[in-house]
């Protein structure tokens, strides 16, 4: 009787073929970064003694087929260790790609917010009026004229850029926590405006 994967489903047998190669060019691209960096980044990295002996290895070699050839050995000493090895490593290389996906899904909606407000500003400032409700209106309104006559007269997009930079500051102050405002502050403010 041929026995088949699917009769024993808690089973676990592994990671895909697929699964393995993309790690492994993962690691690959990983050693990669390694040997651009300059000797004296590289020292502040903590990297496991046999993979530092590897990347001076590599880096005495000219040829580039050998080179490759080392290359690849050095992902394959890279790959003995266990991943959490790297991960304070990606992370001062900064490769935090889902940080870098957040960041620019956030700017694509900012700008599409500042396109929806040139296209139909009652109901764009009426959206933005209400995920953000410290926003100074009236100069909001402002910038989006002055943005509509700049794209009419032909002119440099000077408010159609400061519309996207208020948008962005906007975002950034209500993802942080609200700060407390110390009474000092408040009576020299006060005192000021006298």
């Amino acid at each position: 009787m041929n026995r088949t994967y699917t009769d024993n489903p808690d089973h676990d047998y592994g990671p895909t073929r697929t699964q393995q190669r993309k790690d492994a060019l993962a690691v690959l691209a990983l050693a990669n970064q390694l040997m651009e960096l300059p000797p004296s980044k590289l020292a502040k990295l903590e990297l496991p003694e046999d993979v530092q002996r590897e990347i001076a290895n590599t880096r005495r070699i000219t040829s580039h087929g050998a080179r490759k050839r080392q290359m690849a050995f050095l992902a394959k000493v890279m790959r003995r260790h266990e991943n959490s090895v790297f991960d304070g490593i990606r992370a001062a290389l900064g490769e935090n790609r889902d940080l870098q996906r957040q960041e620019t899904a956030a700017m694509h909606r900012l700008e599409a917010t500042r396109d929806r407000l040139l296209a139909d500003p009652d109901n764009a400032m009426s959206d933005v009026i209400a995920q953000f409700p410290n926003v100074d209106r009236q100069h909001l309104r402002s910038l989006v004229r002055q943005a509509k006559i700049e794209k009419d007269g032909n002119k440099p997009p000077r408010a159609y850029r400061e519309i996207y930079q208020l948008l962005k500051e906007l975002a950034k102050g209500s993802t942080t926590d609200d700060v407390e405002i110390d009474e000092g502050d408040v009576e020299s403010s006060e005192e000021s405006e006298d």
